[in-house]
């Protein structure tokens, strides 16, 4: 019986004192908060997803993201073919570009707010002119006629539900009336239509024309260069724009007042013609030319709570190394439980800050996030560590490993080099504080 006891108490004192086994615990521990890790990874996307879908819902009541394309002048024409003896018709249509195209337009942004999401839109005035070249080279073969007085402009408008005023066509020396929808669907699929006259008398002439387009949208703006030279000019009062498409601006201005920006687009720069017949263009091609600017808030407080979720096991590994070196070095005992309750008031983190930061800015909600959790650690570690010196190492460990950790958000360029040098300073600071440390023979004791 005696010896039975004695038995039990020795495997008692192991599971007690087992340096090996805290260490297993430990492990277990850490794998365990992966699991709350990911609910609130879960979490952050939930909440951008609900972001998104305000975004969405508000832009499809003001106006989606507006692209402009055209004017594209279309004119038809008639062949005539015999075949066993009899004569048919058949149409052919001719779509020609602009030869130049100015756009110079102002950008007028506003915050709009659903709920707690704020959500970007614009009102824009844009003054469209140019010129065409009208010199017209058909197939003359079977050719019967070309119908001048069927001829129209087309002018693409991604989103109609954006126009805020009348569109009135200065042709030449005439006014024009825009009728709505488009009859080149498969290549403008949304837009106005403008019956030209007169256009016989102006072969072999420049033709110009001037619009002027009141548009509001969300979010973006951008443009399809159909000018032999298209020059666009944009300024705006918003001070965080990202300029995107297939070009780039070949100059900007950016300050606390807001942009301007300019692009000059050659014929050759793009991969379509300036004339062809029928379906020989498709509007995948055209679009893939497409340039213009997003008006961005700033960087999506969410897409940083994600990243600072995904460093959660390198913080709870960390802290747990902390307590644990503490406990080995100091001759103490900290029951897994304490561990326990550790891990989860550092995942708690988390969702104080991306809960925060819905209401004001990443930055003060991972402060405060910080000096919260920091406190409350800090607090319960009290109750064992019993000694100053080790608090303030506590302290100044744990404002060091989110320190370390908001830098690393901040440098997204140099993220992973933070990252890597300040993981291998650690690594190498535990390696000189546990150089004399026998593993083999260490006990945890009272």
């Amino acid at each position: 019986m005696d010896t039975e006891k004695t038995l039990i108490e020795k495997v008692n004192n192991w599971i007690i004192n087992s340096v090996t086994l805290k260490l297993v615990i430990i492990t277990i521990l850490m794998a365990l908060l992966l699991m709350p890790v990911s609910m609130i990874i879960s979490i952050i996307k939930e909440r951008e997803q609900l972001k998104n879908q305000a975004i969405e819902e508000v832009s499809s009541k003001w106006a989606v993201s507006q692209q402009v394309n055209g004017p594209v002048l279309t004119i038809p024409l008639i062949y005539e073919h015999e075949k066993e003896g009899k004569l048919s018709t058949s149409t052919r249509h001719i779509h020609i570009l602009p030869e130049q195209m100015k756009i110079a337009g102002e950008i007028k942004p506003e915050r709009l707010r659903r709920g707690i999401y704020e959500i970007v839109v614009y009102e824009s005035n844009l003054s469209i002119s140019g010129n065409f070249y009208l010199n017209l080279k058909p197939e003359k073969a079977n050719l019967k006629e070309i119908k001048f007085d069927e001829a129209f402009l087309t002018i693409g408008i991604s989103d109609m539900r954006g126009i805020k005023n009348q569109i009135k066509i200065l042709w030449e020396k005439e006014t024009l009336d825009v009728k709505p929808g488009s009859k080149l669907s498969e290549l403008i699929y949304s837009g106005v239509t403008v019956d030209v006259p007169n256009l016989e008398r102006d072969q072999g002439q420049n033709i110009k024309f001037e619009f002027f387009l009141d548009l509001q949208g969300s979010q973006n703006l951008s443009f399809i260069p159909v000018g032999s030279i298209t020059d666009v000019q944009i300024k705006s009062n918003w001070e965080s724009p990202s300029f995107n498409g297939n070009f780039l601006p070949d100059s900007r201005t950016l300050n606390s007042d807001g942009f301007s920006a300019s692009w000059s687009i050659l014929q050759l720069n793009r991969n379509f013609p300036q004339s062809w017949f029928d379906d020989d263009l498709s509007a995948e091609k055209m679009e893939a030319s497409s340039f213009g600017v997003d008006l961005l808030l700033p960087m999506d407080d969410y897409q940083k709570s994600m990243r600072s979720a995904k460093y959660a096991i390198m913080t709870i590994a960390l802290t747990f190394l902390i307590f644990f070196l503490v406990e080995i070095l100091n001759k103490m005992k900290i029951h897994p439980f304490q561990y326990a309750l550790v891990g989860l008031a550092l995942c708690l983190f988390y969702i104080l800050q991306v809960s925060i930061s819905e209401h004001s800015n990443f930055n003060f909600a991972y402060g405060i996030s910080t000096f919260g959790i920091i406190t409350m650690v800090t607090l319960y570690a009290l109750s064992f560590f019993r000694k100053r010196r080790l608090i303030v190492l506590l302290i100044s460990s744990l404002i060091g490993i989110y320190g370390f950790l908001f830098v690393i958000l901040q440098l997204t360029d140099y993220a992973l080099l933070m990252g890597s040098i300040g993981l291998t300073l650690i690594l190498g600071a535990t390696m000189y504080f546990t150089r004399n440390i026998n593993w083999y023979r260490l006990k945890i004791e009272d």
